[in-house]
């Protein structure tokens, strides 16, 4: 167990001005706060914290960090309160030990939802302060390297955990080197016959190529100091986990791989950097395909550096990695390397996320949570984001746009802005028209065509990538959707205000919010539109007076047009075109591209010609029924839900309706052909077919078609039943 001196040493080692006497008196206070308890290893519980500290100590962060990591467990463990931790060491550390203090509560293995909304509280935890998340890092790194201790069903939930949250956190915010170690250990209690087999190959090839290894490492630092650069070449292994990601990613064996090891060049300037890649590339053959720079085009965790691939001496792939020692460092050590930790600033949020890539995509991931996603569509669509490998492109004025690889243009379009995003229409890449769903592939230049007033198809949601633009796509939806049920709400009222003879308007609909229980006006038009208020209830909170009066048996009542309905005695009038007094009070149908959410009944539809009447469906609008269907009968006890319509068909634009029929036919070869020969000769579109053997000579069909009003329809029905295949053919009208 590290000794208070050694502690002091260490964080002094880098950081000569660091407080001793508050890194003093943490350790005394965590040691004395945790008395005698006991990890599962048997060590004493304040060996933990130490090492939690030690971890960061090699990241060389702030003594603030180093105190919160030695009390992040006396909050939870101990007596300790966040109180006496503000009174002792001040309110900036007590945040930190806080924040960690929440965070440890949260369960990443439980179900979906509850997972989703502990990934919430985690980012905002960090959010508020990066260095929650190195500490929480930390924590969870010496808990996997003495995760032998944990009982196997608690130890494969915490490896699980690790390789799906933290590791790729920690990848995000280019941290590496620990990343590398938590997904290793994550791998070996996760996956233990694949850890155990691609260790032992790997320790059969490294004796195997040993030689080979130190070799190249003499040719190439022989080359480059022939050119006067002066280098340090580091020979590497690649991870397991790594390993066996590309194995499953590929679809590959072990012995497929060549970039088993690779090699790490470090010079002292970007100059140097590409005169490296030079030397490289003019003294052995290049892969091609296998060449990214990541200086000039940094990844978004801030990581720089040059990757290629050559064919090196025995013929050997080798994998190189060129970058300058700062690039290393950051590379290593991520947000933990930010010049901000040394120098005491790490409140200073803005700076932070000017100058850091890592930081700024955790600020827009937070920023998502304010979009109203459920918790476990935010934690998939994070997910999502956190395990893709990345492209860069770039739009046509050259702002370069990082996305995850497989993303397309819509979630380009979205990274460039919402509004982008919500009126893309087309693209082109390249400047090439291209579909709005091709994959985009690094270097791609991308133009978006825009149209105003385009609303985002839903479909899209299920096509992008990057969360932004599912969480901009739910909410365009939504909203369009809210704009459709507001037009149904204003226009069902309007009439309903009319038939009570009342004057209606928004000022006068805004003075009964109170009553109604509602913020806004649009809040209420929706909510008649949706079906979950009715129009007579809003009538009577704008005019608390009026008194319906029902008349069951009204002058007038009678005749072609009015039909009764059962248990009430009301009457509802069937809107007829030719009758211009309903029209105007009857709500218009143009089908089912209109402004509003309307539907036609599922079994059997409704066409242009038909009597119909609108019975409102709460959260689902509109469905349409033509005025003889039996469905009806179900809808006699709540005369609030039905409405007047009326067709208004766009004679320049027509569209197609929903009807069916069902047919007996004789069962022989040809019939079937014979049915659908005569719906295509008339024009009309089979949507489906329902196929039954009745007897043995005959077959009942039941067909789903769109036509384009009812005399096209009747069309159809005549003749087929003409057919003398055909023994009886009748529409079914639910």
């Amino acid at each position: 167990m590290m000794r208070q001196y050694e502690l002091v040493e260490r964080v002094k080692s880098y950081d000569p001005n660091a407080d001793e006497g508050l890194l003093d008196r943490a350790y005394v206070y965590a040691m004395q706060a945790h008395g005698s308890q006991k990890r599962a290893s048997g060590d004493p519980f304040f060996s933990h914290p130490l090492e939690v500290a030690a971890i960061l100590t090699d990241l060389k962060l702030d003594d603030a960090t180093i105190v919160a990591a030695v009390l992040h467990d006396t909050i939870e463990d101990t007596a300790a309160t966040r109180e006496e931790i503000d009174r002792v060491f001040g309110p900036e550390i007590g945040a930190l030990v806080d924040g960690l203090t929440k965070i440890k509560k949260l369960d990443f293995v439980s179900k979906k939802a509850t997972q989703g909304e502990n990934f919430r509280k985690l980012l905002l935890a960090i959010a508020a302060d990066v260095r929650v998340l190195l500490v929480k890092l930390a924590d969870r790194l010496h808990n996997m390297r003495t995760l032998h201790y944990v009982p196997p069903e608690k130890r494969l939930r915490i490896a699980e955990e690790t390789l799906e949250i933290y590791a790729p956190l920690a990848g995000r915010m280019g941290i590496q080197e620990m990343r590398d170690e938590l997904e290793d250990l994550s791998f070996r209690y996760f996956k233990p016959e694949a850890y155990e087999t691609i260790t032992k190959r790997l320790e059969e090839v490294t004796l195997k190529n040993g030689r080979l290894i130190e070799q190249i490492k003499k040719d190439l630092s022989a080359r480059l100091s022939e050119r006067g650069i002066e280098a340090v070449v580091r020979g590497r292994q690649k991870r397991p986990y790594s390993i066996w990601r590309k194995m499953e990613r590929k679809s590959v064996a072990f012995e497929q791989l060549s970039d088993i090891f690779g090699f790490r060049v470090i010079v002292k300037t970007v100059d140097e950097c590409y005169r490296a890649l030079g030397v490289v590339h003019t003294t052995w053959p290049m892969v091609p395909g296998r060449y990214k720079d990541y200086i000039s085009t940094p990844k978004q965790n801030d990581y720089r550096s040059i990757h290629t691939t050559v064919i090196g001496p025995g013929h050997q792939r080798v994998e190189l990695q060129i970058r300058t020692e700062e690039m290393d460092n950051i590379a290593e050590y991520g947000i933990a390397a930010h010049a901000l930790y040394k120098e005491g600033r790490t409140g200073d949020g803005s700076t932070l996320a000017n100058e850091s890539r890592a930081y700024q995509w955790l600020r827009r991931t937070v920023d998502l949570l304010a979009e109203g996603d459920s918790p476990e569509e935010f934690l998939e669509h994070t997910k999502l984001e956190l395990f893709h490998d990345q492209v860069f492109c770039f739009t046509p004025k050259g702002r370069l746009i990082a996305l995850p690889r497989g993303a397309t243009p819509i979630d380009f379009a979205y990274a460039v802005h919402t509004d982008v995003g919500n009126t893309a229409v087309g693209c082109k890449i390249n400047g090439r028209i291209a579909p709005l769903l091709s994959q985009l592939q690094n270097g791609d230049e991308v133009e978006i065509v825009r149209a105003e007033g385009q609303v985002p198809p839903a479909a899209w949601e299920s096509l992008v990538i990057t969360g932004k633009a599912r969480a901009a796509i739910r909410r365009a939806t939504r909203a369009a959707v809210r704009r459709q049920y507001a037009g149904l709400g204003r226009q069902i009222l309007e009439r309903a205000f009319e038939r009570a003879a009342k004057a209606f308007s928004d000022d006068k609909l805004k003075a009964a919010l109170p009553r109604l229980a509602r913020a806004s006006t649009d809040d209420v038009l929706a909510a008649v539109g949706r079906g979950e208020m009715f129009s007579g209830d809003v009538v009577k909170a704008v005019y608390p007076d009026f008194k319906e009066e029902k008349k069951p048996n009204a002058e007038g009542a009678t005749g072609q047009g009015w039909f009764g309905v059962k248990g009430g005695g009301f009457k509802f009038k069937v809107p007829e075109s030719g009758a211009p007094a309903e029209g105007r009070s009857a709500i218009p149908i143009r089908g089912l591209n209109s402004d509003l959410p309307v539907r036609f009944a599922p079994r059997g539809g409704a066409v242009p010609g038909d009597r119909i009447v609108g019975i409102l469906t709460p959260g689902e609008g509109i469905t349409i029924y033509p005025i003889q269907s039996p469905a009806l009968a179900a809808f006699e006890n709540e005369p609030d839900r039905w409405l007047d319509v009326r067709w208004d068909v766009d004679d320049a634009n027509p569209q197609r309706f929903p009807a069916r029929i069902a047919l007996e036919s004789i069962n022989e070869p040809g019939t079937l052909a014979q049915i659908t020969q005569v719906i295509a000769e008339h024009d009309g579109n089979i949507d489906n077919i329902n196929m039954s053997r009745r007897t043995q000579d005959f077959t009942d069909l039941t067909i789903d078609v769109s036509v384009w009003d009812l005399k096209h329809l009747n069309a159809i029905i005549g003749e087929l039943r003409a057919k003398p295949i055909v023994s009886k053919v009748e529409r079914v009208t639910g």
